[in-house]
């Protein structure tokens, strides 16, 4: 006779059951896995680039159309601005893995550590820089859509793949991939690019070398383990100094320029003014002190607060002269 064939129709046969707790833990493994992949993909972005460079965007845009941009103008050119560099910076980090593995600050990145793929990186940055030039064409105009497009192609094709290992200029010519942003916000608004857009750009484009040489003298030995040709590596701290402080001096009379063309008005000529002596007198500081690495962590601080606050002297003078 079947063993079973006593049970009543009733009766429940027991079965195998996972307790809650491993449930709950399957499922937490799971999206702490899937959290961490998400991370490592925003990491790629280098996120923290990317806020610099929108505002930047933004404030060409807010100067362009005089303080009047229809919020969904400035979200969309924004978010394609952020799609474009983060294609940018992706692609930069798939050419630059094998550098950053050797030095000790970018080695636990995503690409150098294992976690990322490379063909995942190119699907991935791939995909963000034709959503970008999608949105950008579709909802803006073609030629923000083009200029975005030429800033991804000349940061990753001329600056990390020609320039970046091979000379000492690498940041000063690089340094035209990040100026690209204020045009792609000017361009935006009014469908050209006007002198005050091109003074806006080269501001950015003489900003770029002291800001980022003064990063260089702070990690010169990393990028000397690397073999990255960087300006303290090759010629030395104290010719890099004298270059940050030349670069610096250049780009404050660019920064008054936006007033005699009428694009600013007396608000941010008095403050860039200021702005511009404090960025002079910490260049001269430095000078000092060519080795000093606390030194040159001050001076790259204050050049990302500059810019800030450059932007922001820009916008508030826009809004004062809207109501005036």
């Amino acid at each position: 006779m079947n063993k079973f064939s006593s049970l009543s129709p009733n009766t429940q046969v027991p079965t195998a059951r996972v307790p809650n707790a491993q449930v709950t833990a399957l499922n937490s493994t799971v999206v702490s896995k899937i959290g961490a992949t998400v991370a490592d993909y925003i990491q790629l972005t280098k996120p923290r680039i990317i806020v610099l460079l929108l505002i930047t965007t933004a404030g060409a845009m807010w100067i362009a159309g005089e303080g009047m941009v229809p919020w969904y103008q400035l979200m969309l050119t924004l978010l394609g601005g952020t799609l474009a560099s983060a294609s940018a910076n992706t692609f930069n980090c798939v050419v630059d893995r094998d550098i950053d593995y050797i030095m000790e600050r970018t080695r636990s990145r995503p690409l150098p550590s294992g976690r990322i793929q490379p063909y995942q990186a190119i699907t991935f940055g791939s995909i963000l820089g034709v959503l970008s030039f999608t949105l950008l064409a579709a909802f803006i105009n073609p030629l923000s859509a083009w200029l975005a497009l030429s800033g991804i192609l000349f940061y990753v094709f001329v600056y990390t793949l020609g320039l970046k290992r091979t000379s000492t200029q690498n940041i000063v010519i690089g340094g035209a991939a990040g100026a690209i942003p204020p045009l792609v916000g000017w361009a935006a608004v009014t469908g050209d690019l006007s002198p005050s857009a091109w003074v806006l750009f080269g501001i950015i484009f003489l900003w770029t070398p002291p800001h980022f040489w003064a990063l260089a003298l702070m990690l010169r030995d990393d990028y000397r383990k690397a073999g990255i040709p960087m300006l303290p590596v090759v010629k030395g701290t104290e010719e890099t100094v004298k270059q940050i402080l030349l670069y610096t001096l250049l780009m404050v009379p660019m920064t008054l320029l936006l007033y005699p063309l009428g694009t600013m008005g007396l608000f941010y000529a008095v403050s860039a003014s200021i702005l511009g002596i404090l960025f002079i007198a910490r260049s001269w500081r430095l000078l000092s002190f060519p080795d000093d690495k606390q030194e040159a962590r001050v001076v790259f601080k204050f050049s990302i607060l500059y810019l800030m606050l450059l932007f922001a002297a820009m916008a508030m003078d826009s809004i004062i002269r809207l109501f005036m």
